[in-house]
C-alpha cells in the first residue's frame, strides 16, 4: 500500500528536495496544508490539500486546517491493534506514516521591532504542535520531523532500512519534538508574562539546544555542556571565532565576565581595555589609543594578566595585536579585527581570539542553581548617574576628579564582593578582590597600589561599616572615595574623610557581587 506523508511547514527549507525523493524513490502520496501545498505544486510535485483530503475546508483565515479526525485519525492509529484499524476503516482514514512539521515563527516574530500583540498572537500556532504531539506520542509506528537538519537523516534510514526507519531514531525525532514544542510554548508564555507587565512570575522555564559539548567543567572530573537559548545564535553562540582551541567551560565564564565589564564603556567614548582572571579584573584602563590603552590595562598587574582574558571595546588594530602577543593570554575578544592585525595574532596559535560586534546586550537576567530549586534575579546594568551622588564631605570634587571616581565605581561593581578599586589616571592600579573583610580587600588594594596609591581614587562595592578604612587609604595617599553610603556609622566616616581632607561620594547603590 503506498505511504502517506503529512507535509506542513513554516520553514520551507529543504522541503522541495525531500518531498520529490519520497514521491520519486519511495512511492509516498503527499498531503499538505496551505503554503507548503503551493509550494510543492509550482515544483511539479503532487499533492492533495489537506481540505481536499478531510473533505473540509480551511475555516477561520486559516486558523483551522488540520484540526479534524482524519488527520489525527491517521496519526494515533495503532497498526497492531485491531480496533484501530478498524475505526480507521470504517471512516476512511489513511495511516500516516510521516508526518513533517514546523512552526510559525513566533520568536522571529516578536523579536521585530513594531511587533503588536495582535501579531503575535497570530503567530502562536496550534494545529502544528498539536499534530507534532500526536505523531511523537505515537512515534513507535510512525516518523515525525520538526526541523530540515533531520532530513537527509530520515532518507539515510529509510535507504539502510529497507525503507523503515528505526525505532531508535524515531524515538529520537519524537524526544527532539516534544522538547521543540515545550521551548515554543515558553516563548509563548514568557512573552505574555512580559506583556502584562509583571517581572516576576508564578512558573520559570529556561531551555536551550546543545551548541556543543565542552571537554569539561570547572575542573577535568566534572563533565560539561554549553547550551544556546533562542532559535537564532545571539551572544557568545553568534561570536566568531578567529583562531585557537575550543573554548572550554572556564574560558565562557571568564569571557562573559570580560564582556560585563567592558560594557561599562561604550565604544564610542574611546578605547577601553579590561584583563580579567578567574572572572575578576586584575587591569582595566582607558585612553586614547587601543594599543596605549592596553598595555596600561596589562601592566596594571602584569605577573596575574599572565594567561588571563582580554576584552576591548573598539576593533584589533595592528598595534594592539603586536601588544597582545608578547605575553601567554588564553583569550581575547573584540567588536572586530582588522585583517593586518589577523596576520599578526595567528602567530600564537593557540590564543583564542573572538570576535563579537556586540559586546553590550548581555542576559536580563542571572540564574543560579540550588539544592531543590534555582535563584533569578534582573541583571546588574544600573546606570550610575553621577548627578545623583552626594558628596558628603566639606571637599568637593573637579570635574576631572568626579569622571576618576566614576572610572573605578564601574570597575568596583566587577569585582567579587568584599571590592576595593584604587585607580589613578583612569588605570586600575590596585584590586582587593572577594575578601572576607572590607579592611582586608583595602590593605591588599592598597599595598598592590604602593607609590601609585598617591592622589588615587579608592572605590568599594559596599559601605564602610568603619571609618578604620577611611584612614588607611588616608595614610596610603588617596584623595578620593566612592561608596554606596548607607551604615549606621556613615558620619564617623564622614568625619575622618573631612579631617583628613578627602573627597568622599556616596553613591547610594551596592553593587555587591557574589
Amino acid at each position: 500500500m503506498t505511504r502517506l506523508a503529512l507535509l506542513s511547514a513554516s520553514d520551507k527549507t529543504g522541503i522541495v528536495d525531500l518531498a520529490k525523493v519520497l514521491t520519486t524513490e519511495f512511492d509516498f502520496d503527499i498531503i499538505s496544508s496551505g503554503g507548503t501545498a503551493r509550494t510543492l505544486t509550482e515544483a511539479g510535485i503532487p499533492v492533495t490539500k489537506v481540505s481536499d483530503y478531510t473533505g473540509f475546508p480551511e475555516i477561520l483565515g486559516g486558523r483551522v486546517k488540520t484540526l479534524q479526525p482524519r488527520i489525527h485519525g491517521g496519526l494515533l492509529a495503532r497498526t497492531d491493534n485491531p480496533d484501530d484499524q478498524k475505526d480507521l476503516a470504517d471512516n476512511d482514514i489513511r495511516p500516516i506514516d510521516l508526518v513533517v512539521v514546523n512552526l510559525y515563527p513566533f520568536e522571529q516574530t516578536i523579536a521585530k521591532s513594531g511587533t503588536t500583540l495582535t501579531d503575535a498572537i497570530e503567530n502562536i500556532d496550534i494545529g502544528g504542535p498539536t499534530m507534532l504531539r500526536s505523531a511523537a506520542k505515537n512515534h513507535a509506528y510512525l516518523t515525525v520531523l520538526c526541523d530540515p537538519a533531520q532530513y537527509d537523516g530520515y532518507l539515510n534510514e529509510l535507504r539502510t532500512n529497507n525503507g523503515q526507519p528505526s525505532l531508535g531514531f524515531r524515538a529520537q525525532c519524537a524526544r527532539q519534538v516534544f522538547w521543540h514544542t515545550a521551548t515554543y510554548d515558553q516563548a509563548i508564555a514568557t512573552y505574555l508574562t512580559e506583556q502584562a507587565g509583571s517581572s516576576t512570575s508564578e512558573r520559570y522555564a529556561l531551555s536551550g539546544t546543545q551548541k556543543q559539548p565542552l571537554r569539561y567543567g570547572e575542573n577535568p572530573h566534572q563533565p560539561a555542556v554549553w547550551y544556546q537559548t533562542g532559535n537564532q545564535p545571539s551572544g557568545w553562540a553568534a561570536a566568531e571565532k578567529l583562531q585557537g582551541k575550543d573554548l572550554s567551560y572556564n574560558n565562557l565564564v571568564d569571557l562573559e565576565a570580560a564582556r560585563r565589564i567592558i560594557a561599562e564603556f561604550p565604544s564610542e567614548n574611546g578605547p577601553a581595555a579590561a584583563v580579567l582572571k578567574h572572572t575578576n579584573p586584575c587591569g582595566v584602563a582607558i585612553g586614547q589609543s587601543m594599543a596605549s590603552t592596553y598595555r596600561r590595562a596589562f601592566e596594571a598587574d602584569n605577573v596575574s594578566a599572565f594567561g588571563g582574558i582580554v576584552a576591548l571595546n573598539q576593533e584589533i588594530d595592528v598595534e594592539t595585536a603586536e601588544s597582545l602577543t608578547q605575553t601567554f593570554l588564553e583569550c581575547v575578544v573584540a567588536p572586530g579585527c582588522v585583517p593586518a592585525a589577523r596576520e599578526i595574532l595567528v602567530k600564537k596559535k593557540n590564543l583564542r581570539v573572538l570576535v563579537l560586534p556586540d559586546l553590550v546586550n548581555g542576559p536580563s537576567q542571572t540564574i543560579r542553581a540550588i539544592a531543590g530549586g534555582f535563584l533569578t534575579q534582573t541583571s546588574d546594568d544600573f546606570q550610575e548617574d553621577v548627578t545623583q551622588w552626594k558628596i558628603v564631605t566639606e571637599r568637593q570634587p573637579s570635574e576631572a576628579e568626579l569622571i576618576e571616581m566614576l572610572f573605578s565605581w564601574r570597575v568596583a561593581k566587577h569585582v567579587k564582593s568584599n571590592a576595593i578599586v584604587v585607580t589613578n589616571e583612569s588605570t586600575t592600579v590596585g584590586i582587593g578582590a572577594g575578601q572576607m573583610n572590607r579592611v582586608g580587600a583595602a590593605k591588599i588594594a592598597l599595598e598592590q597600589a604602593a607609590e601609585k596609591a598617591e592622589g588615587a581614587t579608592l572605590a568599594s562595592d559596599g559601605f564602610f561599616p568603619f571609618d578604620d578604612s577611611v584612614r588607611t587609604a588616608a595614610a596610603a595617599g588617596i584623595k578620593a572615595i566612592v561608596q554606596p553610603g548607607g551604615s549606621i556609622r556613615d558620619e564617623d566616616s564622614i568625619k575622618a574623610a573631612n579631617e583628613l581632607g578627602l573627597i568622599m561620594a556616596f553613591t547610594g547603590t551596592r553593587h555587591f557581587l557574589h
